[in-house]
């Protein structure tokens, strides 16, 4: 990979201090154009990656993944968010409802929260019983080592928030109306309930923190140096090499052999900026 040394890092990122948003959309910048050679590669190689993000609300895993996937295509980036199960989901397996998300030859998919809401938020807010607790965190290496021995890199975040911050975040859902979607119920039940949840993460890291399948943990509190140094970290994770490309050059438009643009009444969008 043409990556600068992880030790070339500048003296702002070294000190502690806020990172300004020039320096960080800077960085941004290279680690965007490395996930789009990292994508080619994907795409070209026939290469599966399963990229899976928990951490408690408020921690910045949308934050992410949207600068993870701003700058590549839909088509191989793919976004997987499930909403609460369905009745006849519920009687399913439990990890039925996930697997059919998983990525195909040329695909990356990004989870937003995925089967270990069992161990998480299910279990907090006694959506399922101990026993099955206990059973899907059993299961769960199995199923993983087969997801890897089928050819799927699998690569699990942890993002790790402050109770400070977590509490300066979602105070700002409260305030802020472009947030305000961000906060449901089921949030503020969780938030009351801190503890209940590093219970149910040490437990979680305690059976599903393998060789073969780790979970990495980034600090997020800072939210700009986190995302730079998860999509950094997920670089390194796959083997991608920049898929050579020829020189484009844009073709010359053909004349207009008589073409008149039509007297027509076009509905324009009101200008009002």
């Amino acid at each position: 990979m043409s990556r600068r040394s992880s030790d070339a890092k500048s003296t702002e990122a070294n000190s502690g201090e806020k990172m300004s948003n020039k320096a960080y959309l800077k960085e941004l910048h290279e680690l965007h154009i490395e996930l789009v050679k990292m994508q080619q590669w994907v795409v070209k190689s026939g290469a599966k990656i399963c990229i899976v993000f928990e951490g408690r609300d408020g921690a910045g895993k949308g934050g992410t993944i949207k600068a993870i996937t701003e700058r590549v295509s839909p088509r191989v980036f793919r976004i997987v968010a499930l909403p609460a199960p369905t009745e006849r989901e519920k009687t399913q397996m439990y990890l039925q409802r996930y697997l059919p998300h998983l990525p195909a030859a040329g695909e990356i998919v990004i989870f937003d929260r995925s089967w270990y809401n069992r161990a998480g938020v299910e279990r907090v807010m006694g959506f399922c019983t101990q026993k099955q607790v206990d059973e899907f965190l059993a299961a769960v290496p199995l199923v993983e080592k087969a997801i890897i021995g089928s050819g799927v890199i699998l690569i699990k975040y942890w993002l790790e928030v402050s109770p400070d911050e977590q509490t300066r975040r979602l105070e700002g859902r409260i305030h802020d109306e472009r947030k305000t979607w961000k906060l449901s119920q089921m949030d503020l039940d969780s938030y009351s309930r801190w503890f209940d949840y590093s219970r149910a993460r040490d437990d979680m890291f305690a059976k599903t923190d393998l060789d073969f399948s780790p979970w990495h943990v980034a600090r997020s509190d800072d939210k700009r140096r986190a995302r730079l140094n998860i999509i950094k970290h997920l670089l390194s994770q796959v083997p991608y090499e920049a898929v050579p490309r020829s020189k484009i050059v844009l073709p010359k438009r053909q004349k207009a052999a008589g073409y008149v643009d039509p007297e027509y009444r076009y509905k324009y969008v009101p200008e009002a900026f």
